[in-house]
């Protein structure tokens, strides 16, 4: 352990209130957008207000000796994590999900600035804790999930993590074509993608398909092992359907680029950042050895 005092990073996203006048430039402007369309202003400036108060309370929280930074989830690729940050997400739970592929074993804190607006899965610190929480994270004097992430690794070196889960397709609505490999199992494949989601993910899109498909694949958060689902695979003389979901908790799921161009990889729905997949390119996709270090008390 450090001798010298840690910092808390404290990572927000912009609020609805905040990208709308980036979009309009003025509040008159972006007033008289919505009111014609039947909305008010004054409900977005409420909650911006409102959590810009948590913000403030939270940076409050923070031990006095401790240093702090500030960073948007836009600049999040740009920012230098220390290896004795502690990490606040004040936000969504995708918040957390947003920073946890940047990190390399720092403790992360969620707090919910809108328990009526988002559930809290991953955000469960309440901000009256905060104070205690950060001190004893440093300390690791406290309840830490270690979470499963996953990962992609392209032949090239290139690698991508994510939370929830990646995704491998095409980056417009049009069919994926590509040849999936488990071990000494091989099939081509046309459909809409595939992901690969941890058990984290397992709640969010991976549980949609899940239902979809009536194809159940139980994974818990910290459960060494990810699992595949092949969204919507279509049979022809040339591709197959056998392969469409699994656990992956041993071989990596192997798969192999057959379309010449807007194949993409991309992490946790974010698809400006995302690894080319074009035709010949191959990508393994399995556990990260990296964990996310999550608080949860």
């Amino acid at each position: 352990m450090t001798t010298t005092a840690p910092r808390a990073v404290f990572v927000t996203r912009e609020t609805d209130y905040e990208l709308l006048l980036a979009r309009h430039a003025t509040r008159e402007q972006a007033r008289f957008y919505l009111e014609t369309r039947g909305q008010r202003l004054a409900d977005l400036e409420a909650r911006h207000a409102k959590f810009q108060a948590v913000l403030r309370q939270a940076r409050a929280s923070a031990p006095a000796d401790w240093r702090q930074a500030l960073v948007r989830r836009a600049d999040l690729d740009r920012f230098l994590f220390a290896p004795d940050d502690v990490i606040i997400a004040v936000g969504q739970d995708g918040l957390i999900a947003n920073v946890a592929k940047y990190l390399s074993g720092q403790p992360v804190l969620g707090v919910n600035p809108a328990p009526d607006l988002y559930d809290g899965v991953l955000v469960r610190v309440p901000l009256g804790n905060l104070h205690r929480a950060l001190r004893a994270s440093h300390h690791g004097d406290i309840t830490i999930e270690e979470r499963t992430m996953v990962e992609a690794v392209l032949d090239t070196g290139e690698t991508l993590v994510a939370l929830n889960e990646l995704f491998v397709g095409h980056r417009s609505h049009q069919s994926a074509r590509y040849r999936i490999a488990i071990g000494d199992s091989a099939e081509n494949h046309s459909s809409s993608g595939l992901i690969v989601a941890s058990g984290t993910g397992a709640t969010g899109w991976a549980r949609s398909i899940m239902e979809a498909t009536g194809n159940p694949i139980l994974l818990s958060p910290q459960e060494h092992a990810v699992a595949y689902f092949v969204r919507e695979p279509f049979p022809s003389v040339a591709t197959a359907t056998t392969m469409r979901a699994g656990k992956l908790d041993g071989a990596p799921l192997s798969v192999t680029s057959h379309m010449n161009e807007g194949g993409v990889i991309f992490a946790d729905g974010i698809e400006q950042d995302y690894l080319a997949f074009d035709w010949g390119r191959q990508v393994s996709l399995q556990p990260s050895g990296r964990m996310l270090r999550l608080v949860t008390a």
